[in-house]
């Protein structure tokens, strides 16, 4: 038996806007989704359009028509935006145990039964086509979008062709741009309804435009595929298929936690002094995906609690701060009995119980360091 620890960083998707608009300044008519950030809106900036005007002859090289490039360029623009997050990733260095507790909220595995429940029967037919199961398909769909609701509303055209032309990784986003032009080309979508993350992941299961054109299924036959519909139904189908024609085996699951019993498959422990985890070639499948363990377990995981299953059985160790989850809820719940808001007990401590934390320390003359300890954990009593 071997056992793998390895260190990990992912963050899920964070941000939800309002699917309204407003005038682009600059941008001939052209409208951007009302609640994104003035750096995610199109800025002057003359090195960006003469490299715009350079790409237009290699894009016709590749069999991109020119009216297809009038369309999809206008209103785009120069995003310093998504320039300043390509440049400032955060790295993600969540334990395991703050992951899951992500991954698998409440909130997360409620709306994900909700969602589950609500298209059974367009997941069966996936699970039927693919072999697929419906429950790891709706459970990337939670983690990636919240069940649709967080799919990114930037102009993929104006990130894609922000960071082809910053250049730092620009051979493969000018790659994604040509894909993200095919698509509009296609008839797939217009330009100005795609839209997704900064880095131009899109749809309910934030799909890269690469990924799109060689993976995307018109599952409802409506002669578009259509992975940013109200209807899931094309997107999903989407990731059931990139799973399939990665080798996904029909019947056989992701995995378990290792309670009891003889492994069959690998032994996983992401986290030192945490579960163990008996997983499958299938979710090595699923990494396919995304190559984090944490975030396959995460999809295996909120897969089971949608389908009923319960937490974790197996406990974590106390973190750097020597504090467990229980004694972190209970300092977020005592901070906000007391009138600074964590905005939620979960146990993860994020930038709002930090703050929380520094009001009261502020509130009491003390070192405002945002840092959780038994001692506050005490004083908080």
């Amino acid at each position: 038996m071997r056992i793998d620890r390895r260190l990990f960083g992912m963050g899920l998707l964070g941000l939800g806007l309002a699917a309204c608009s407003r005038a682009v300044p600059g941008g001939q008519g052209a409208a951007a989704p009302e609640g994104l950030p003035d750096d995610l809106l199109p800025a002057p900036n003359r090195a960006y359009d003469t490299w715009v005007a350079a790409f237009r002859g290699r894009a016709e090289a590749q069999g991109i028509s020119r009216a297809t490039l009038n369309t999809a360029f206008r209103g785009a623009g120069f995003l310093p935006g998504v320039v300043s997050r390509d440049r400032n990733q955060t790295e993600f260095n969540r334990t395991l145990e703050d992951y899951l507790a992500i991954a698998a909220s409440d909130e997360r595995v409620e709306k994900g039964r909700q969602a589950y429940a609500r298209h059974r029967r367009t997941l069966a037919a996936i699970e039927d086509q693919t072999g697929v199961d419906a429950k790891i398909v709706t459970a990337i769909w939670g983690l990636e979008s919240f069940y649709g609701e967080r799919q990114g509303l930037i102009p993929v055209i104006s990130a894609t062709s922000t960071l082809a032309f910053d250049g730092r990784r620009g051979r493969y986003f000018e790659r994604e741009l040509i894909a993200a032009l095919r698509i509009v080309q296609n008839g797939d979508i217009p330009a100005a309804r795609m839209t997704g993350s900064w880095a131009g992941a899109m749809g309910h299961t934030q799909c890269m435009p690469t990924v799109f054109q060689d993976y995307a299924v018109d599952f409802t036959g409506d002669g578009r595929r259509d992975i940013w519909s109200e209807d899931p139904s094309d997107a999903l189908a989407t990731t059931a298929g990139y799973l399939q024609r990665h080798g996904w085996t029909r019947g056989l699951g992701w995995g378990r936690e290792l309670v009891s019993g003889t492994p069959s498959g690998r032994v996983i422990q992401p986290q030192e002094g945490g579960p163990q985890f008996d997983v499958t070639s299938n979710f090595r499948v699923i990494k396919r995906y995304n190559p984090s363990d944490a975030y396959a377990l995460g999809v295996g995981h909120l897969a089971d609690r949608i389908g009923g299953a319960g937490p974790l059985r197996g406990s974590f160790p106390p973190d750097e701060n020597g504090l467990t989850r229980r004694d972190r809820i209970a300092l977020q719940e005592r901070l906000t009995a007391r009138g600074f808001d964590t905005q939620g007990a979960d146990g993860v401590i994020g930038s709002n119980t930090e703050a929380a934390i520094r009001a009261y320390q502020a509130s009491r003359g003390l070192p405002e360091t945002g840092t959780p300890s038994r001692a506050l954990l005490q004083a908080l009593r």
